[in-house]
C-alpha cells in the first residue's frame, strides 16, 4: 500500500487545527545559499507555538478524541518538545495531561512543560525507559496514550508542516529524525503531490536506529549515546514510521555533535535564528556536505524546534568560538617578577583583544624555580591579529604557545 493515500486526511487535519497553531515562515538565506552552493530556504518551525513542530501532532490527536476518551485524560512520553506540545494542547482543550520525561531531560523543557499545567513525572534515562512508567500509569488510570511518533493521527498532524512546503516546490527537503513522526508526515504530504521531491532524513550519529533500519530494510534497536541533539535520541522507530520511511524517504544521513554545534552557531550569528540541537541537524547535513544539492536546486532544511537549554547553548558557543580561534588560550612562561604579566596583556590590547581569564601556575614540573606559567584566554578579532600577537611576544623574548 502507498501511504500517500492519507494526503486528503492531512488536509482535513490542517483545517481542524489551524486555529491552534502557527503557519511558520519559510525564509530564504543568502548566507547559507552561498555557503552550500544552492538555493536554501529555512523552514522556521522553531517559531511554532511551544517552540517546536510537536504541537501539530498533539492537536491532531487530541481533537480526534471522543468525549469519553477526553474524560480519561492523556499521557505522553517525551524528552521535552512532545511533552510541551501535548501539555499545551491539553490545556487549550481542557483535558487532563500527565507527562513522563526522562531524568536527563533539559531543565528548561521540564519547567516549560509544567508551566502548561501538566503533571510531570521524571523517570528513566532514555525515552524507552520512561515509556515503561507510562504503561504502568495507563494500566492503573486508563489514560489515553499520545505517542510521539507511533500514532497515525500524530504523524498526519505533523504532515501539516509538509502542506506549508508545497507552494515552494522544493527539490530537496531535509528533516531531522528521532522516532520519525515528522519526516513521515512531511513525506506523505510532499510525495503525494510531487513524487520527484527528495526527502532526506538526518539522524545524530549517537542514535542511528532509523538509518540502520532503512539500510537493512528491517526494524532494529540501537541504544542511544549522549548527544547535544537530545530531541532525536531514540532507541527504535515505530513500526508505522519505519514503514512510511522505508517507502517514501529517499535517504538518511548521520551528523555528529561538532557538525550540529557548528550549525547552531552559524544560525544564531548569521541568520539570527535560535534552534536546538535536533533542529540544527538538518542544516548541519547540508553545511558538512553530507547532502549534495545542485546549484540551481532548492533545498529546505526543516528547523524543527528552538527549545535549547541556555546553559547548553552557552557551552556550545564557547566551544565553537574556541575551535574557530575566535577565543584563544595562550601559555607563556616568564620570570615571576612584576611587569611581565603587564607585557603580555599590553600585547593583547595592542591587537584589540579582550581578556577573558588569566591563570598563574608556579608549581608544575615544567616551571623552573623563579618562573611562572601564565595562561591567558582572550577574544581575538582575526587570525592575522593572533599571528601579530605571537610575533610581538617573541620580540619581547617571551616564550608563548597556543593551547589547542
Amino acid at each position: 500500500m502507498s501511504y500517500t493515500k492519507y494526503f486528503d486526511e492531512i488536509v482535513k487535519i490542517q483545517d481542524r487545527i489551524k486555529q491552534y497553531i502557527h503557519e511558520t515562515p519559510i525564509d530564504y538565506s543568502k548566507t547559507f545559499s552561498d555557503m552550500i552552493g544552492a538555493q536554501i530556504y529555512l523552514k522556521l518551525e522553531n517559531l511554532q507555538k511551544t517552540g517546536s513542530f510537536k504541537v501539530r501532532g498533539a492537536f491532531s490527536k487530541l481533537t480526534s478524541l471522543a468525549e469519553e476518551e477526553r474524560k480519561k485524560g492523556v499521557i505522553a512520553v517525551s524528552a521535552g518538545n512532545h511533552a510541551q506540545g501535548v501539555a499545551y494542547a491539553a490545556k487549550v482543550l481542557g483535558i487532563k495531561a500527565t507527562i513522563v520525561m526522562p531524568e536527563t531531560a533539559p531543565i528548561s523543557k521540564y519547567q516549560a512543560t509544567k508551566s502548561y499545567g501538566a503533571q510531570v513525572i521524571l523517570y528513566g534515562k532514555f525515552l524507552h525507559e520512561s515509556m515503561k512508567k507510562a504503561e504502568e500509569i495507563i494500566r492503573e488510570e486508563g489514560s489515553i496514550l499520545v505517542h510521539p511518533y507511533g500514532d497515525l493521527d500524530v504523524i498526519l498532524g505533523q504532515g501539516t508542516l509538509g502542506l506549508e512546503l508545497l507552494p515552494y516546490n522544493p527539490d530537496i527537503v531535509v528533516v531531522p529524525i528521532g522516532g520519525g513522526g515528522l519526516i513521515s508526515g512531511i513525506s506523505i504530504a510532499l510525495k503525494a503531490k510531487n513524487p520527484k521531491t527528495k526527502i532526506i532524513g538526518v539522524q545524530s550519529s549517537a542514535s542511528p536506529s532509523l538509518k540502520v533500519s532503512k539500510d537493512l530494510h528491517r526494524l532494529v534497536e540501537i541504544e542511544p549515546s549522549f548527544s547535544i541533539a537530545d530531541g532525536i535520541l531514540v532507541k527504535s522507530p515505530s513500526e508505522i514510521t519505519f514503514s512510511i520511511i522505508d517507502e517514501l524517504v529517499d535517504d538518511i544521513v548521520l551528523v555528529d555533535d561538532e557538525e550540529i554545534a557548528n550549525a547552531i552557531v552559524y544560525l544564531l550569528e548569521r541568520n539570527k535564528t535560535l534552534v536546538e540541537g535536533a533542529a540544527a541537524a538538518s542544516l548541519a547535513a547540508l553545511l558538512s556536505g553530507k547532502i549534495k544539492v545542485a546549484y540551481n536546486h532548492k533545498a529546505i532544511p526543516v528547523l524543527s524546534g528552538g527549545n535549547i537549554d541556555l546553559s547548553m547553548l552557552s557551552r556550545i558557543i564557547d566551544k565553537m568560538l574556541f575551535k574557530n580561534k575566535r577565543i584563544v588560550k595562550v601559555k607563556v612562561i616568564v620570570p615571576d617578577k612584576p611587569g611581565y604579566l603587564n607585557k603580555v596583556l599590553s600585547r593583547v590590547a595592542q591587537i584589540r583583544g579582550n581578556v577573558i581569564d588569566v591563570v598563574h601556575d608556579r608549581t608544575s614540573s615544567d616551571v623552573k624555580p623563579g618562573y611562572t606559567k601564565i595562561y591567558v584566554m582572550f577574544e581575538v578579532p582575526s587570525g592575522d591579529a593572533l599571528s601579530d600577537f605571537m610575533y610581538n611576544l617573541a620580540l619581547d623574548g617571551i616564550e608563548a604557545k597556543l593551547v589547542e
